[in-house]
């Protein structure tokens, strides 16, 4: 079931990775050199962290995070090199076709059940993000490579969401996150070499962008990870549906990227979905919660 506790954490980690998304674009760097940056800063910190608090990260531990440090890391990479090849709607969106892939593995991996109306309202959203896809259609900044990126993005954060969750079984989320970023920056190393012919150094003002993308859109990967283990896979997927509202809303104020008329009602279906969920959700949980104490009021030996 999900607690309340998990789904704020789960709808803050949504508004960090969406304000991230603007962030990208305003750092002047190649995208798989802003990820390679990103993570080696994220690894050293999550790294002094659990050091200062005095625990330590098992062989046991990483291994179990490697599945989930490798698939994010490259979903990082290739979707900040589409975010700056395309446009932020056009991204985002495709991102958001990821709770139709994570369905099934919701359902067969995690034995969580999704009801019909719970199927209606993800196509709904979905339809309302094509509305957000078509009016941006026009924008020029645009490029099919960007959105084949994104959409090659889109399926390895699926599977990252998969694999973090089977990981944060076993493994806490500090120990988690730190493994999963130290992986990424062994993953990302050769491909940022390849990238520019060798390693990038950021200046100044990248270096802002930079500890601003490791303190906000980091700080979501560490609270969903925390979410995992307490909020249900469907409902974290369904969540990343406002991810495309947030950045086309914060695009057309800090990138000028102009909102058309078609993007308007997608926006609103969208929130009118994630809202409709979010509350189906809980009341899911009330009744659960209810029924759970009069069983044991019932029964206070079981």
């Amino acid at each position: 079931m999900n607690s309340r506790s998990g789904l704020a954490a789960a709808v803050t980690a949504i508004f960090f990775w969406a304000t991230g998304n603007i962030i990208v674009r305003e750092v002047d760097l190649p995208g798989v050199q802003i990820a390679f940056w990103r993570i080696l800063l994220a690894a050293g910190v999550y790294w002094a962290i659990l050091v200062f608090s005095g625990r330590s990260l098992s062989w046991s531990a990483f291994k179990k995070s490697i599945p989930a440090g490798i698939t994010i890391s490259l979903e990082i990479a290739l979707f900040f090199v589409a975010i700056k090849a395309t446009t932020v709607a056009n991204t985002t969106v495709i991102a958001a076709l990821q709770p139709i892939v994570l369905l099934a593995f919701g359902i067969r991996r995690f034995g969580e059940r999704i009801t019909p109306r719970h199927i209606a309202l993800a196509l709904s959203a979905l339809a309302g993000v094509s509305l957000v896809v078509l009016g941006s259609s026009t924008h020029p900044i645009w490029s099919p490579r960007g959105d084949v990126l994104a959409f090659a993005a889109m399926l390895l954060f699926s599977a990252y969401y998969v694999t973090a969750k089977r990981a944060r079984e076993v493994v806490p989320a500090l120990e988690f996150q730190t493994a999963v970023w130290i992986v990424g920056v062994l993953v990302l190393f050769p491909f940022a070499v390849i990238d520019a012919g060798g390693i990038v150094l950021p200046s100044a003002s990248n270096w802002w962008g930079l500890v601003l993308l490791l303190l906000i859109p980091g700080t979501g990967h560490f609270l969903m990870n925390w979410a995992h283990a307490r909020v249900n896979l469907s409902v974290t997927s369904m969540l990343t549906l406002g991810i495309p509202v947030i950045s086309t809303l914060a695009a057309a104020v800090v990138l000028e990227e102009a909102i058309s008329g078609w993007q308007i009602p997608g926006i609103l279906i969208v929130i009118a979905a994630l809202v409709d969920a979010i509350r189906r959700e809980a009341r899911i949980r009330s009744r659960h919660l209810k029924e759970q104490q009069g069983e044991f009021e019932i029964n206070p030996q079981a």
